[in-house]
């Protein structure tokens, strides 16, 4: 088995293999969400398949791919940085390989050539799985490709064995695309619209996973919940959860992301019925005023969210909820963002991912005049985030001194101690001289922090 690596949610290989009557070897920069990573994980078994071998520095590489995120400005705008930088190395050597793919590649499409001429490909989410042959056709005549059809169907799926060896997390996407058309929202225009995976390529994609010893699946998909597959005697959500939650060594299953709109009593239910469904949901709710719901088209009300809480917790009292927020959306008003900050402090949210407004180029709310000032949107979002840290805080505090389960998944980022999460997703670091990548393990919680836990082993 070659040595390996990880960058950037991508397996990485370090040996090196002959294609075309030369060495190639490629580099993928993965930008933003699981989604994403699940992607570039895709694309990097493609092209281990074609005899291609990954590096960690795009500058060993004859190939560079970078997939990107559109969702905000800021995830956008380093894509295009980072293109400056690798335009240059193409510049400096003219073989090289240039594409963008992803997101931002769907959304600009033509545009990106004209702004980068030194791209080679540039292909959308829904034309990865043609990632093969588009690099036969760069490599060979040297044309540049533009692949942005959202009309494709979901690319097959790759099993590449030993490629997953020594991990203990992995995704399976289970669905792509979004039908809500929310007012702010660029994911149905770059995304395309839904489109659900056969059961039974997931299930084969999960009894792969665990076959390479992953512990820990989450399903994803832009809109989770509304998975539905048609055929024979049709597939919901909670009954592909229940097919997946029985196959052998699984020992955690999670999904994300989950729409308010489309999470049902028998989804909800799930998480009492389920024993290895983690207790976590991710459910976004973007603000708290149901004026500015209805000008997102988000399809529910702040009581309804509420409702939705409150249901959760009733079947699962310590079930970790984590959402989405944004300040600023046009015609937010003072009393708006307070009956935001209401909704945040009668949820008590475990964690929340806190975001300013931004236009999204083709949306309906781009088209919205009365935008709040960018000053007001800081000021704003940083109120929020201080009431939102003091919840966590409190909350991973409260579980100082309690015994948690962890699921060991390696060493921490400052490399002398391992480091795992709780099956409510919280992170742990603590000492284990002895542990095991993949082992499951008692730890006593001694410290909580804002962003993660310190514990010590607890001794049998």
């Amino acid at each position: 088995m070659p040595d390996q690596v990880r960058h950037d949610g991508v397996r990485l290989f370090s040996c090196q293999v002959n294609m075309m009557d030369s060495t190639r070897t490629f580099y993928i920069e993965t930008m933003g969400c699981q989604m994403n990573e699940y992607d570039s994980e895709f694309l990097a078994q493609s092209l281990i398949q074609k005899g291609i071998s990954p590096v960690n520095d795009p500058k060993d590489a004859d190939i560079i791919l970078i997939n990107t995120c559109t969702v905000r400005a800021k995830p956008e705008q380093k894509a295009y940085s980072l293109l400056g930088r690798v335009s240059a190395l193409k510049r400096e050597n003219p073989e090289i390989i240039l594409g963008i793919v992803g997101c931002l590649a769907q959304q600009q499409g033509t545009d990106l050539m004209k702004r980068f001429p030194e791209l080679d490909l540039v292909m959308g989410p829904r034309e990865l799985g043609k990632v093969q042959e588009v690099l036969e056709k760069v490599h060979g005549a040297r044309n540049k490709i533009v692949a942005t059809n959202l009309e494709q169907t979901l690319f097959p799926r790759i099993f590449s064995q030993g490629y997953f060896s020594g991990k203990v997390t992995g995704y399976i996407s289970i669905m792509e695309g979004c039908n809500n058309y929310c007012s702010y929202c660029i994911v149905p225009f770059v995304r395309g619209r839904e489109v659900s995976q056969s059961p039974y390529e997931i299930l084969a994609e999960a009894k792969n996973l665990l076959s390479e010893g992953i512990k820990d699946i989450t399903l994803l998909g832009q809109n989770v919940n509304s998975y539905y597959w048609e055929e024979g005697e049709g597939w919901d959500f909670p009954s592909l959860l229940y097919e997946i939650s029985e196959l052998d060594g699984l020992l955690r299953l999670r999904f994300t992301t989950s729409h308010p709109k489309d999470l049902s009593d028998e989804l909800i239910q799930c998480f009492g019925s389920i024993d290895n469904l983690c207790p976590h949901i991710h459910l976004p709710f973007q603000a708290g005023s149901n004026s500015i719901l209805r000008r997102m088209r988000r399809g529910y009300t702040r009581e309804n969210y509420l409702g939705l809480i409150s249901k959760l917790r009733d079947i699962k009292p310590a079930i970790a909820v984590t959402s989405d927020v944004m300040v600023g959306f046009p015609g937010e008003l003072d009393e708006d963002f307070d009956m935001t900050l209401d909704l945040i402090n009668q949820a008590q949210f475990d964690g929340l991912f806190s975001f300013k407004y931004s236009d999204r180029t083709g949306t309906l709310a781009e088209k919205i005049k009365d935008k709040v000032e960018e000053s007001e949107k800081v000021r704003r979002l940083k109120v929020l985030q201080t009431i939102q840290n003091q919840i966590t805080l409190k909350k991973n505090k409260t579980l100082e001194k309690q015994k948690v389960e962890v699921l060991v998944e390696g060493q921490s980022k400052k490399g002398k101690q391992m480091t795992g999460r709780t099956k409510s997703n919280k992170i742990v670091n603590f000492e284990w001289k002895n542990s095991h990548i993949g082992q499951l393990v008692e730890v006593t919680i001694e410290k909580g922090y804002l962003n993660s836990l310190i514990g010590e082993p607890y001794l049998y």
